[in-house]
């Protein structure tokens, strides 16, 4: 007989980072679904596929193309991601991404930077509009669905994986359940151990991914990486997408604003600053 609190782990790599999967009273064949699950929505929805369904959608000029039901939802998230970050998170900054040379996995090394060629971002609701089984993009505009679509993709595993599931692809994690011990799921944030049940957690960063002094992540008041003055920001929020929208609102923003921002819509955050380590802003016990 399995104990009722027994952990099954499985860790794997995708999307170009970590994923690890946690279930009590599960079994490792489950969890490798999961990774199989994790695999097949991944190359539908990364942009360096150029057959897949994103591409179809970025390289349909104009025109309606149609869209699976995970694509039209993770597209209406996308909408209300920008609406609750007043714009910060604009899923359409494809163009700037290869303006600065993102133009392939960092594994592959980046291409050549044409810095001249960036301009703010069009307001995402401008560009992209969705209906029942279809989607639009402006003509000369593209999304890139980045880390919403990691935060999207822990929720909706969350809910195949199981009542008691710790969910963590690359840092954008979900958790369902009271944990292995009854008194959460322990997750290491910001230097310090603290304990979800039923909630999501992410990390925004421009430490990792760069190359020469740039990042992957836009600015799209500028069309250029963000340079807000901090330089990680950790959320803890009730889902693993407004967790990672959260958190990557507060870093574009800026010491000043961040603050008040995750005080208004995160359950624990930790703000870094340029030049010195994470200092939480608010912590959940440990």
């Amino acid at each position: 007989m399995r104990p009722d609190n027994l952990v099954a782990s499985h860790h794997f790599q995708a999307m170009s980072t970590t994923c690890a999967l946690f279930a009590v009273g599960s079994d490792i064949r489950r969890l490798r679904e999961g990774e199989a699950w994790v695999r097949h929505i991944a190359e539908r929805l990364t942009r360096f596929s150029p057959n897949n369904e994103l591409a179809q959608l970025n390289g349909a000029m104009g025109r309606w193309v149609g869209v699976s039901c995970e694509m039209e939802e993770l597209l209406h998230e996308s909408l209300r991601a920008f609406e609750l970050s007043k714009g910060l998170v604009n899923v359409a900054v494809l163009q700037s991404m290869l303006a600065i040379g993102y133009t392939r996995p960092l594994s592959e090394g980046p291409t050549a930077a044409k810095p001249g060629d960036t301009l703010p971002v069009a307001p995402l609701p401008d560009v992209l509009t969705v209906q029942r089984g279809r989607a639009r993009l402006a003509p000369g505009c593209g999304i890139d669905l980045g880390g919403v679509a990691k935060g999207w993709m822990a929720d909706r595993l969350s809910e195949r994986l199981g009542p008691n599931i710790l969910v963590n692809l690359g840092g954008d994690l979900r958790t369902r359940g009271e944990g292995p011990r009854g008194d959460g799921w322990p997750v290491g944030i910001a230097g310090i151990t603290v304990r979800l049940c039923d909630q999501g957690a992410a990390t925004s960063s421009v430490l990792r991914r760069r190359w020469d002094g740039l990042h992957h992540l836009i600015d799209p008041r500028t069309g250029m990486p963000a340079q807000s003055g901090l330089h990680e920001v950790s959320v803890v929020a009730g889902t693993g997408l407004d967790a990672e929208v959260i958190a990557k609102t507060a870093l574009l923003a800026g010491p000043d604003i961040a603050p008040a921002f995750c005080a208004a819509h995160a359950l624990a955050w930790w703000l870094g600053t340029t030049g010195r380590t994470a200092a939480a802003a608010r912590e959940l016990q440990s």
